[in-house]
């Protein structure tokens, strides 16, 4: 047995299914029986005994080959999208004895509240792109103008029934995923989970041991630490504002700046988008930075680039002055008076007060958890998993992290979480897709690169009278002509760029794209239609 599993519980019987476990499946069925009410009876008996029927659980003691007992084959701290999958398919998929840590529900998290779900489910990713959807409509009927819709009058926001709603939604996905771990036979301890040793984990005062723990806690939001920043918002607060601002300057060009400054701007906001570099989207290939930079724009956006934050004052009118200062020079500070401000400034690993330090888990200069290539942390019985670790903050990735844990936990398959050639998008306005790597890194890794282009208007926008062009490239690494890059900025990148991602991951080569008949007409065509380089790059110098 290899070092990555030598430490890990072998199970020779599944333990005996949980009155928690028996509960929620006699509940599932009955919830797809209409003609039964035992369903109402299991969730008020669930209720009222939880907490009970959890601690007598641990009581079930697994062991393991060396006769050592624990109350859980695993226990995880954080019941977002890592921390869930790993709980769930653990308890389902391998008859693992599983409990999760995660604290009450609340939109905006703080270190007595969070929820099932996470921050991509509930203050994340979800309620974004609800936002993303509800702003876009602005434009949608400015669209439908051109085609010739008569719209009398100018259509209005209810903001307050668009609000109802989204937060109706994020109930039901934490419901949902409450139920998930319940219906898997997942014991849910309700309480911030903290580590007092390698193999104990306490929740409101109480203790438990695994075999393993799991550190799925996720990241939070970072603010800079100037004058004035206790009045700047964060992305949680942005998505509870109870009315739309007229003016908001948004600190930041990663993903969530850029994201936020479009749904603003589309919201009808007179908005600022502040950033350090030239440009946006540092990581980026630098011509879809150069192209979304100009479509942000033109959209509406005020670009205010090398900038940096210097304070924001209250003002006795209840604006903000938000001064800025120049990151590349002596020129002027620029002040801003505006409704808001809000912090895109990055996230942090969300480590603080876990008691990692109690059982020997070490972070990294980032602050993150240190693990190896099987997601160990330095403690051999702890591991990490998603944005906690700083390793690539996306919630797919950590569904894919949890998913090779249970390989190298339970069934004795050490596998390691591949991060490469993972499709991803930005849901600006208007949106990105990319997969593989930028121009800049191809020329660095395979010196002789070839690079298609290609930037069009949209059909819709050639009748809409909309101003949006979109942009497309392949990055082929010459010498085999396997496609290396795939970038795309405009409508529907994201759902385009999913397709995409499967071709790069199985190695697809610019042959193979170029045998393929496009879908007319469509903007998606155009990766499998362009046949000629915008330019060649041979050992590392552009000739053509």
């Amino acid at each position: 047995m290899s070092c990555a599993i030598s430490s890990i519980l072998c199970v020779s019987s599944r333990p005996a299914l949980s009155v928690c476990a028996r509960l929620n499946r006699l509940n599932a069925r009955n919830t797809r029986d209409p003609r039964t009410s035992a369903a109402v009876t299991c969730a008020r008996t669930r209720t009222s005994i939880a907490n009970h029927v959890c601690s007598a659980n641990a009581g079930t003691m697994s062991v393991n080959a060396s006769g050592e007992s624990y109350d859980y084959d695993l226990f995880c701290i954080g019941a977002g999208s890592g921390g869930t999958r790993a709980a769930r398919m653990a308890a389902a998929n391998y008859g693992a004895k599983v409990a999760i840590a995660e604290m009450p529900y609340d939109p905006i998290a703080s270190d007595e509240k969070g929820g099932a779900g996470g921050t991509c489910v509930l203050r994340g990713c979800v309620p974004k792109k609800l936002f993303v959807y509800c702003s876009e409509y602005s434009e949608a009927f400015r669209d439908a103008e051109g085609f010739g819709w008569d719209i009398p009058g100018n259509p209005t926001l209810n903001w307050g029934t668009f609000m109802e709603k989204k937060n109706e939604e994020l109930k039901r996905l934490n419901g949902v995923y409450m139920r998930l771990l319940e219906g898997a036979g997942v014991d849910v301890h309700m309480g911030r989970g903290t580590i007092v040793d390698a193999h104990t984990v306490a929740v409101n005062g109480k203790t438990f041991t695994a075999k393993n723990i799991l550190v799925a806690t996720g990241g939070k939001a970072f603010k800079p630490n100037i004058e004035g920043a206790e009045h700047a918002i964060i992305s949680d607060h942005a998505l509870e504002i109870k009315e739309v601002p007229e003016s908001v300057a948004v600190i930041g060009g990663g993903y969530i700046g850029v994201e936020f400054a479009g749904i603003f701007a589309n919201l009808g906001s007179k908005t600022h988008l502040v950033y350090r570099q030239p440009l946006p989207l540092r990581g980026f290939d630098e011509e879809v930075r150069t192209f979304a930079a100009e479509q942000y724009e033109i959209s509406g956006v005020n670009l205010l680039a090398s900038r940096n934050p210097k304070s924001i004052v209250k003002l006795p009118s209840g604006k903000l002055q938000l001064t800025l200062g120049c990151a590349n020079s002596s020129e002027p500070d620029e002040v801003l008076e505006v409704d808001k401000v809000m912090m895109a400034t990055g996230r942090k690993p969300n480590v603080a007060n876990l008691g990692l330090e109690e059982a020997g888990v070490e972070l990294d200069s980032r602050g993150a958890i240190k693990v190896d290539e099987y997601s160990r942390t330095t403690c051999p019985s702890i591991w990490a998993v998603g944005d906690v670790t700083g390793r690539m903050e996306l919630t797919p990735v950590a569904l894919m992290e949890s998913m090779a844990l249970l390989q190298t936990l339970f069934n004795d398959n050490p596998t390691k979480p591949d991060h490469t050639n993972i499709a991803t998008a930005v849901f600006s306005h208007p949106q990105i897709g990319t997969v593989g790597v930028s121009e800049e890194r191809a020329i660095a890794e395979f010196k002789n690169v070839d690079v298609y282009t290609s930037s069009f208007r949209p059909m819709r926008n050639t009748i809409s009278g909309s101003a949006g062009r979109t942009f497309m490239k392949l990055i082929v690494a010459a010498d085999t002509l396997k496609v290396v890059g795939v970038h795309m900025v405009g409508p529907d990148s994201a759902e385009i760029m999913q397709g995409m991602g499967v071709a790069v991951k199985m190695g697809v080569t610019k042959t193979q794209l170029d045998s393929v008949v496009g879908i007319h007409p469509s903007s998606a065509e155009e990766f499998v239609t362009m046949r000629t380089p915008t330019r060649t790059i041979r050992d590392g110098k552009v000739v053509s």
